[in-house]
């Protein structure tokens, strides 16, 4: 999931800006500004231009983080008195300031200087053009009858700055350009117009007295504790609809305007579809890289989905990692896959993020389920709960999307119940350990036992392992259940013990173990609790459960296996990498894929994995076993091949644990008197 970092590099799209935007710097400033001797209007009017900068009015959870300046009055209050000239010196004075304030990387504040220049010069190009005065000069006699000249050039400088900014950031995320340049532009309009309105006011004031402008000080005070309120007002009204960390429709704006799609559908005869997307392993970005970099990664996500979209669709951030999407007004449900396809492909490219002094690139995949109205569903509770069904069914499948179907939501109420169930049973107690026992086949003697979970259901009897333990990782609660087999397991070895019984108990993990840097801790915590020693305990691990996550499933390894842990591969031959990972894992045993040995007998291909494995398992210095063992000729085989250990139903099937000891029992007894008779 992560890619590696890289050097921070400043992108082509921004050194761009910042060389037009010297040019136009330039170009106005090459005889510097003509003041006309207004010296003192001009710095009294800058200064107000670098207070505002310093003095943001931060909208923090509007589209992630939106600041709104005062400068921008002052600033345009220049671009008319005096000029483009010397409104771009004020600004990049103040605009300078504000960032060496900030500790602002040296790109981003020769870029924000940079796009103030051409929004500036775009709006001097208007009003020259407009009002008849030389390009890099100002409005000698600002009248009434400039006012709607001077209004249209503040929105050109708006107009520009916004899609200067929108398309550099659309060109460093990967984003939709029209979406960055769009998105809440009503919201900034609202805010940034009223504070461009009262540029003429400063003018104005400049123009019958130089000392009205110091007293602009407590009228702009108001005026910014105005902005501040209002922005606020706006940004609670804006919030209550709306995702404070992406600044995208939550939850209540999304179910409302799916019930408003499905009401507006019905009467015109059309479709409505309803994606649900979930990132895949959004927990590892925040457990590895901290929650910083999770909530980066989620703000990147909304404006990706928009670039695929229709202007008419909704994208909002249900909850956590969780995103949804809403198309009305769809003829055919085939629409529905083919812009869920290209959803899934716009999550495909590695997200770039600034860490201090470098980038890092993090590939994101993402799992995405589709229910579609009136097929699946005609009103927004149902809809929702058939798209997350979908959307479950592609997580487990890991098919990236899949379409909402019948069939399988019944399967999946059914292992709703039956997840309930087993929660119940745990707390109940009504899981338990079965042992089977795994002998020498040199000298027959019994070597351990592998603990294997059972569960009988009150109502549907015996359930198989390979239902409940595969549900049961799907859902987390594998920790719960892998604790308890770790526990019981161990306190079974000490009773053993006691009794003059030793034996090695080995115990499976899951690919959420490995990934969990807590487990070791526990598994430590466990042995110190039941008084058994490490080496007494063995777990169990399988390739595709290392290739989950190779670094931190290698880690947990490693502690273990310093704890005095014994460590096997578990169904060697089928997973992933086995040569690969298999010389850099700290196991002791390697066991055979119990297909291999079933089949060895009549299969020669069979017969050569087999004799491969134990031959590498020799010249790596690991014990071998050999699982799946049912026939004598297997048994014999497997002599003759020098294999270490066996396990399998001709030994013996799973035992309840008290049964265990008098197996071995009967076992020493049988042996000793084939012993004697030899004798």
């Amino acid at each position: 999931m992560t890619a590696p970092r890289r050097p921070r590099v400043v992108p082509a799209y921004v050194s761009l800006v910042v060389i037009c935007g010297a040019l136009v710097a330039a170009l106005l400033l090459r005889s510097g500004p003509d003041l006309g001797g207004a010296y003192a209007e001009f710095w009294i009017v800058t200064a107000f231009v670098a207070l505002g900068e310093l003095l943001s009015i931060s909208l923090s959870g509007v589209d992630g983080h939106t600041e709104v300046t005062t400068s921008t009055i002052f600033a345009i209050a220049l671009l008319i008195r005096f000029g483009p000239g010397a409104a771009i010196l004020a600004q990049t004075v103040a605009s300078l300031a504000a960032d060496l304030r900030l500790s602002k990387p040296a790109y981003k504040a020769a870029f924000n200087v940079g796009q103030y220049a051409i929004a500036i010069g775009a709006a001097g190009v208007v009003l020259s053009a407009t009002t008849g005065t030389a390009f890099d000069r100002g409005i000698p006699d600002f009248q009434a009858g400039d006012l709607v000249w001077v209004m249209l050039a503040a929105a050109v400088y708006f107009v520009v700055n916004r899609v200067v900014t929108g398309m550099v950031v659309a060109l460093s995320q990967d984003t939709s350009v029209w979406y960055e340049i769009t998105h809440d532009i009503g919201y900034q309009l609202s805010i940034n117009g009223a504070l461009l309105a009262l540029a003429p006011i400063v003018v104005v004031s400049a123009q019958r007295s130089l000392v009205l402008l110091p007293l602009l000080a407590l009228p702009m005070a108001i005026v910014y504790k105005s902005a501040r309120v209002y922005a606020e007002k706006e940004y609670k009204a804006h919030q209550a609809l709306h995702d404070s960390l992406t600044g995208m429709p939550n939850r209540a704006l999304f179910y409302e305007r799916l019930g408003e799609a499905l009401a507006g559908a019905a009467a015109r005869n059309e479709m409505v579809a309803v994606l649900l997307i979930d990132l895949d392993r959004f927990k590892e970005i925040n457990d590895t890289l901290g929650h910083h970099v999770g909530d980066a990664v989620l703000q990147r996500i909304g404006p990706r989905l928009h670039g695929v979209l229709r202007e008419e669709d909704t994208v909002a951030r249900l909850c956590g990692d969780e995103f949804g999407v809403l198309i009305p007004g769809l003829r055919d449900g085939a629409q529905a896959a083919l812009t869920a396809g290209r959803l899934a492909r716009a999550m495909e490219s590695p997200i770039a993020l600034d860490l201090e002094d470098d980038e890092l690139l993090l590939d994101i995949e993402a799992s995405i389920g589709i229910a579609i109205s009136p097929r699946d569903g005609d009103d927004v509770s149902t809809l929702m709960q058939r798209a997350d069904v979908a959307m479950y069914l592609a997580k487990d499948l890991h098919s990236g999307v899949e379409l909402y179907s019948e069939e399988q939501d019944r399967h999946s109420a059914d292992q709703l119940r039956l997840l309930g169930d087993m929660r119940r049973a745990l707390a109940a107690g009504d899981l338990v350990l079965h042992y089977q026992p795994r002998t020498n086949l040199l000298t027959g003697d019994v070597d351990g036992v592998e603990a294997l979970m059972r569960w009988t259901h009150p109502k549907l009897g015996p359930v198989p392992p390979d239902v409940f333990i595969p549900l049961a990782e799907r859902t987390g609660l594998i920790h719960a259940l892998t604790t308890f087999a770790v526990a019981t397991a161990l306190r079974q070895q000490s009773a053993w013990a006691r009794q003059g019984l030793d034996l090695t108990v080995a115990v499976n993990l899951s690919r959420r173990n490995l990934v969990d840097v807590a487990f070791p801790s526990r598994v430590r915590a466990l042995l110190d609790e039941a008084g058994v020693s490490a080496s007494k305990l063995e777990l169990e691990i399988t390739e595709s459960a290392i290739m989950a996550d190779p670094a931190r499933a290698m880690k947990v390894l490693g502690e273990l296996r310093e704890m005095g842990v014994r460590l096997a591969l578990d169904d060697f031959g089928v997973g992933q990498s086995s040569l690969a990972y298999l010389k850099h894992l700290p196991v002791s045993d390697i066991k055979i894929d119990r297909s291999f040995v079933i089949g060895m007998v009549d299969d020669r291909s069979d017969a050569v994995i087999v004799r491969s494995t134990i031959d590498l398992g020799r010249n790596l210095g690991l014990r071998v076993v050999a699982e799946g063992v049912e026939t004598q000729a297997a048994h014999d085989a497997l002599v003759a091949m020098g294999c270490d250990l066996a396990q399998g139903f001709l030994m013996s099937r799973p035992l309840a644990p008290q049964d265990v000891a008098d197996w071995v029992a009967e076992r020493m007894s049988v042996g000793n008197d084939d012993v004697a008779a030899t004798a």
